[in-house]
């Protein structure tokens, strides 16, 4: 699935595709910071996005999560709410 300017993540791997609004996620980024467990893929734009992955990787993306969840399918993106 395509995250933002040419990177590419397994859609397989997505556990979630959360907002950066709330406090728990900005937290869970600055744990992951300096580790090999953070991937900045916004090519240096906002982050608006964070991907989970079942490794236990932050994939940061200057998506929206809205976005994002579209690229990933209708099997498995929105619940249609």
């Amino acid at each position: 699935m395509n995250v933002g300017h040419g990177n590419v993540v397994v859609a397989d791997q997505i556990v979630a595709i959360v907002a950066l609004d709330s406090l728990p996620v900005k937290r869970l980024i600055e744990s992951a910071k300096g580790s090999t467990k953070l991937v900045d893929a916004t090519n240096g734009r906002r982050t608006r996005a964070v991907i989970v992955t079942e490794s236990d990787h932050l994939i940061l993306s200057s998506l929206e999560p809205a976005t994002l969840a579209l690229r990933l399918g209708p099997e498995r993106g929105t619940t249609g709410d």
